[in-house]
């Protein structure tokens, strides 16, 4: 009895679900969905940071999944609202990073963090180099879910190479049918088995990507504490950056204008040079600037004290002001404005800005180093000081020269004009610079002097202002401050003093009472508010 005749409308029904399977298309392995643009900012960040690039290399010898993770945990920072596939769309050997990349997203921590990194590809990748001890140990303990994900994107594999087997059996059963539609019998047990196979394969695939699921679900709750904690992390790190960035005048606006390089630099220079520790100091110094500059209304008269006589016409009194209102007085009123003898309101009350170059002396002696108070040194309350001023000085438009001195050899000056941005950079070696040897007045003083002098020559303005911070006192000779109080005189500048840690430094009869207009000592080192009058001055 011959074996029975099939046809190949009958072999094409079990075979027709698998026809489709074949083209199906593969999971994804990327789990937030980004567009082009996304892709090149992160492949750009990559290749500009050494630090993703080393923790990429040594997770790819462990994890195939690392580099995707790495790509996902960024732009899921970077972006302004990062969308996540299903579970359902991704690659079996990518479920690991879903939930990673999911937990870290859906934690409130992240939120925190979010806030700091979205739209920032520098404080995105900083993000993810501080989440990497925890991504690290996330793979390295999820290994057996990652393993039941690899067999399950295998087993998936298997299926559609089974049902692409029986498209090609189905398809050379088709070439050999003769014209009745019946198929040889070989040709036909060939597509019997191909469907048998897709059929023994599509099962092993769903347990093994049942498995893989179970594997995920297992590690879930280890990895969502983990994620909570790295996002924690990463947060407070990318809040003490930004915090920091602010405390040294360095806007949002100027960190994204800096390569990425850059700015990698100039936060490690943040962190960890002279005066890091001091950057609290240095924030409570700018804020109670901004404070005085706030409280200080220009060109206020002040406390009315009495009637004096002179041109200031803002200071008429009533009376004299009538005279304007008689024809036959008005000659006399211009008389006597001419003569500066209009009778006018007396005030008593903070004296008015400058106009000039505000200069910073500050004294970068051996003793310098020398700590008070809570720790801070005098170098450091003078350079946050000094620091300060230079925000002052740029609110007001005014030029501000920072001078460092010790010695009367050792003279260092850094020049910030009113008409160009003020560097961080420069700043910073302003404030990280540090000369040593012993106290001069007069060669600091002299040069503050000269400055001056060329901003008058140059662009006429006068009424400048010199702060001389120290904590020494030492003499200077008749001859210099005959000259010196020559230059003042035509000049119109005043001169500020802060003596730092040293109290008999501004002591009566001192140097500097006789050098300043204004003389505060100051011995709380953790005391901003001792140069709250400075700020309102100047």
């Amino acid at each position: 009895m011959g074996a029975p005749v099939s046809r190949l409308e009958e072999l094409a029904g079990p075979a027709g679900k698998w026809l489709g399977l074949s083209a199906a298309p593969a999971g994804h392995t990327a789990v937030v969905v980004a567009d082009r643009f996304d892709r090149i900012t992160w492949r750009d960040t990559y290749e500009q940071s050494a630090g993703l690039r080393e923790l990429a290399e040594e997770l790819a010898g462990r994890h195939e999944s690392a580099a995707d993770l790495l790509a996902d945990a960024f732009l899921a920072a970077y972006k302004t609202g990062p969308r996540l596939r299903e579970p359902a769309q991704m690659d079996p050997s990518r479920l690991v990073n879903h939930q990673v990349i999911t937990s870290l997203t859906e934690s409130w921590e992240f939120a925190e963090l979010h806030r700091e990194t979205a739209g920032d590809p520098y404080a995105a990748a900083m993000a993810v180099l501080a989440q990497a001890g925890t991504l690290r140990r996330l793979l390295d303990r999820s290994r057996d879910a990652q393993e039941r994900g690899r067999q399950a994107k295998q087993a998936r594999q298997a299926a559609l190479d089974a049902a692409t087997a029986v498209g090609e059996a189905l398809r050379q059963a088709a070439d050999e049918a003769g014209e009745d539609g019946t198929v040889p019998s070989a040709a036909a047990e060939a597509v019997r088995g191909a469907v048998d196979a897709a059929e023994t394969a599509e099962a092993a695939a769903r347990q093994a990507a049942g498995d893989a699921a179970q594997a995920t679900a297992a590690a879930a709750a280890g990895i969502r504490a983990s994620a909570r904690g790295a996002a924690a992390k990463a947060a407070s790190a990318a809040r003490r950056e930004a915090a920091l960035m602010r405390t040294w005048g360095v806007g949002p606006g100027e960190l994204e204008r800096l390569p990425f390089d850059q700015r990698a630099r100039l936060a490690e220079r943040l962190r960890t040079g002279r005066l890091a520790q001091w950057a609290e100091l240095i924030g409570r110094f700018r804020q109670l600037a901004r404070g005085e500059r706030a409280r200080r209304v220009e060109n206020a008269t002040g406390e009315l004290v009495g009637v004096t006589l002179g041109d200031d016409l803002s200071r008429v009194i009533p009376s004299e002001l009538a005279h304007l209102g008689l024809p036959e007085l008005r000659a006399v009123f211009a008389a006597r404005f001419a003569a500066g003898e209009l009778m006018l309101y007396d005030t008593r009350g903070e004296e008015s800005s400058g106009r000039g170059a505000v200069i910073a002396c500050v004294d970068t002696s051996h003793s310098m180093y020398e700590a008070g108070p809570g720790g801070v040194t005098r170098e450091a309350w003078a350079k946050a000081c000094a620091l300060a001023l230079l925000d002052q000085a740029r609110h007001a438009k005014r030029d501000f020269v920072g001078i460092l001195f010790s010695s009367a050899d050792r003279l260092k000056v850094f020049r910030f004009p009113a008409d160009r941005r003020a560097g961080i950079v420069q700043a910073l070696d302003f404030a990280e610079t540090f000369l040593g040897g012993g106290t001069s007045y007069q060669t600091p003083l002299s040069a503050a002097g000269q400055l001056l002098r060329e901003e008058f020559d140059d662009a006429a303005r006068a009424r400048g202002d010199i702060v001389l911070i120290t904590d020494d006192e030492c003499g200077v000779t008749d001859e210099w401050l005959r000259g010196w109080e020559e230059t003042k005189r035509l000049l119109g500048f005043r001169v500020f003093g802060v003596a730092v840690g040293a109290p008999d430094a501004a002591g009566a009869g001192s140097v500097l009472e006789t050098l300043c207009d204004d003389l505060r000592s100051v011995e709380d080192l953790t005391d901003v508010h001792a140069a709250a009058g400075l700020f309102r001055a100047i």
